[in-house]
Formats: structure tokens, C-alpha cells, sequence
């Protein structure tokens, strides 16, 4: 049963006792007075009378009070034993009237003890409702309110809520109880964030590696293609077309695991360290299997923010595409800025559409031109993260065929 029901019934019981204590008050008195017992005490005064007894001993013997028809103040004292509610009747000697016989009924007394008595029974009334509804609070602090946190704990652990914290009170009786609750739910909650981190970890790993195979298997590819179209050796040309087709193959499960991987997850990690500009134009060198990459003028010296393996993934990314879609020369440009290199790759083919340039770097997007080829979309999209994390910059526009220009911070 709720709290708050054994309130309200505890209230009806203590209203309803008081409430049968006012109508008792305020019932109607029932005239409980002897009158024949009254009667007989008349006769027998009028015989001690009429023998010559005084009247004082006859006030005495019968305890009442006469009051002469005679005496002065005869309706004053009758008026004022009427208000004391006291029992008149009239004393006749030999038939006729001579006064009022008095008797103290202790009516006035009874009325007052009736309203003390009224006064305190309410009085104890309302001190058991304060005692009552005291305990009551104790129970519910002490008792009651400790449970139903702990049901409500219990619903938001059930929910998946771990957050969800239990509060421990100085005096609470199940104080042990309720911090071992609290203590079993920060378990679960660590237990979770390992749980979350260490599959967070895998799925890291395995989108690293397998974007990490992707570079060498676009040199491999490309590799096998020069070969293939240089090569006179059937045999040979054979087994290049073999591993051509398995490169193909292990680019395209890997780009399926790198997919579904990346999904669940926001980016790459990047490690930025201080290298030298030199180590940027070595990676377009090594690059030549791709075709004719044309180094228009040498980069400038000097310390640059970068993580090596992630600026290579960015640069090959580039190139492997400009091969894919233009097939033509591609010149590179290097110019030092104020606080930065400037990278300028550019390709002589047709370009980007207009309406797809601002498209090109989201994530799965891949543009009209792409059917048939493969690839996941996600391409560019990395390798501006990566150039954004890395603290430069990557944009792309048309200006005689496709560019991308990557912005590099200096030290």
C-alpha cells in the first residue's frame, strides 16, 4: 500500500473521532431527573411542616432551599435557580401555595465537565494526529523513501542508464545496502566504457589497416599496369595479369572491410610531428608508377606540422584519382605562404562538374563520372580530415582540368 493511502486513512479515522466527539457535545440532553422520588420528598415536608418543624431543619433534612411566596427577593432567586438549571416545584401546605421547593441538580457542574472533557478529548485528538503523521515521516525518510529510489535505480539500470546516480543519506538505515548498489552500478558503467573502448580499438585498427593496405596496393596496381603495357613476354604478361587481378581483388574486399568499419566511426587517428618539407616532395617521387607527375619547382626548406603516413595517404589519394578520372599529366606546384606550404596538384582533364564540387569531399559521395571504377567515396573525404587535423587545409576547384591545393603549417 502507497504512503500517501495510509495517510489519508489515518486522517478519515482521526477526523471521524473527532467529529463523533462534537455531536456528542452537541446532542440533546435527556431530563434523567426522579420526579416521583421529588414528589414524595414534597409530601413529606408538608406533614414535617404542618407538625411544627422549622424550616431550616426542613432544609436540612431534605436538602433543598424553600423560598416564601413572602419573601422580598421570591422572583429574583426563583429567576436566577432557573438559570442554574435547577429542579423548582411547588410546596403546598394544607392546598395552598406557599413557595417553591429548590433542589441543586449539579446540572451547571455537569456542563462544565462535559466541555473540559470535550476540549481534552479533542486536545488528544490532535496530539495522536501529530504523533501519527510523525512516525509516518520517520517511516517514509528512513524506510520507505530509501526503496523507491532503489526501484527507480533499478528501472534506469534496466534501461541502460548508468548515469543514473544513488543518493546516500547520514541516517538512512540501509545505508550499506544502497552504497553497494551505487558501487555495482559505477562497476558496470567502467565496465561498459572498456567494453565501448576496447571495440572503439578494434574497429580503429582494422579501418587503419585497411586503408593503410590501399596505398601499397594502388602502387602495386599501377605497377602491373606499366608492366603490362610495356611487357612483350606472354608468360610474364600472364603473371602480371594474375597479380593485377588478385591486387584488384584484396583492393576491393579491403575497401568493403574499410566501409563498414569507417561507419562506425568519426575519423582516423592523426600524430602530428615536426618533419622536414623535403619528406613532401620525396612522396611525389616515389610516386612515378601512377604516370608522368611533373614536379614544377622544388619545395621550400623548412619544418612543417605533419603526420607522414596520413600526408602520404592524402597525397596518393589524389594522384590515384586524377590517374583514375583524367588519365594526363599531373604537375605539382610548391609555394611557401606566411604561415604555411602551399601544394598545388593539378591534373589537364576535364574537371568537376560545377554542381559536384562542393560534394566531392563529403563522405560516400561519389560524382557522375565514377561508374564502372572503383572505389568507396570516401577518398577525399579523409584526406581533407586528415589535412584538417593535421592543422593546414585541403581545396579543390577547376581551372584547366581539376586541382587540389593542400595547405601545410609551418613550425
Amino acid at each position: 500500500m502507497k504512503m500517501r493511502y495510509i495517510v489519508c486513512i489515518f486522517s478519515i479515522i482521526m477526523l471521524g473521532v473527532m467529529f463523533g466527539n462534537v455531536l456528542i457535545y452537541y446532542e440533546k440532553e435527556e431530563d434523567s431527573v426522579d420526579i416521583l422520588f421529588y414528589n414524595d420528598k414534597m409530601k413529606q415536608m408538608e406533614i414535617d411542616y404542618q407538625e411544627g418543624m422549622s424550616q431550616s431543619d426542613i432544609e436540612k433534612i431534605h436538602e433543598c432551599n424553600l423560598i416564601p411566596i413572602e419573601a422580598p427577593d421570591y422572583l429574583a432567586q426563583l429567576n436566577k435557580r432557573l438559570k442554574d438549571g435547577d429542579l423548582i416545584l411547588d410546596f403546598y401546605v394544607n392546598g395552598q401555595l406557599t413557595g417553591k421547593a429548590v433542589w441543586d441538580t449539579e446540572r451547571q457542574n455537569y456542563q462544565k465537565l462535559k466541555k473540559q472533557l470535550f476540549y481534552k478529548d479533542i486536545l488528544i485528538c490532535m496530539i495522536l494526529m501529530g504523533i501519527g503523521y510523525f512516525v509516518m515521516i520517520i517511516l517514509y525518510v528512513s524506510f520507505i523513501r530509501p526503496f523507491n529510489r532503489l526501484q527507480n535505480f533499478t528501472a534506469e539500470i534496466a534501461k541502460g542508464n548508468l548515469d543514473f546516480p544513488l543518493p546516500m543519506e547520514k541516517h538512512n538505515f540501509f545505508g550499506a545496502f544502497t552504497e553497494s548498489f551505487d558501487i555495482m552500478r559505477e562497476e558496470l558503467q567502467k565496465a561498459k566504457e572498456r567494453e565501448y573502448l576496447a571495440n572503439r580499438s578494434k574497429k580503429e585498427v582494422i579501418a587503419e589497416v585497411s586503408h593503410d593496405i590501399k596505398t601499397p596496393l594502388a602502387t602495386i596496381k599501377a605497377a602491373c599496369e606499366v608492366i603490362q603495357v610495356k611487357e612483350k613476354n606472354l608468360d610474364t604478361l600472364e603473371k602480371i595479369n594474375v597479380i593485377a587481378g588478385k591486387a584488384e581483388m584484396i583492393d576491393s574486399l579491403v575497401g568493403n572491410m574499410f566501409h563498414a568499419t569507417l561507419e562506425e566511426l568519426e575519423v582516423l587517428k592523426v600524430e602530428v610531428t615536426e618533419e622536414s618539407s623535403v619528406e613532401v616532395e620525396q612522396m611525389f617521387r616515389e610516386l612515378k608508377y601512377y604516370g608522368e607527375i611533373v614536379i614544377l619547382n622544388p619545395v621550400p626548406e623548412c619544418l612543417v606540422f605533419m603526420d607522414k603516413l596520413r600526408l602520404q595517404q592524402v597525397i596518393d589519394n589524389i594522384i590515384n584519382n586524377s590517374y583514375k578520372y583524367a588519365g594526363t599529366e599531373i604537375d605539382v606546384m610548391f609555394e611557401e605562404t606566411g604561415d604555411g606550404i602551399q601544394i598545388k596538384i593539378q591534373d589537364r582533364g576535364t574537371g568537376v562538374p560545377d554542381e559536384e564540387l562542393a560534394l566531392i569531399t563529403e563522405k560516400f559521395y561519389r560524382g557522375n563520372n565514377t561508374k564502372g571504377k572503383a572505389g568507396s567515396g570516401l577518398g577525399l573525404y579523409l584526406a581533407k580530415e586528415f589535412m584538417k587535423q593535421m592543422g593546414g587545409g585541403l581545396e579543390c576547384y577547376n581551372q584547366k582540368g581539376f586541382v587540389v591545393v593542400l595547405y601545410i603549417r609551418k613550425v
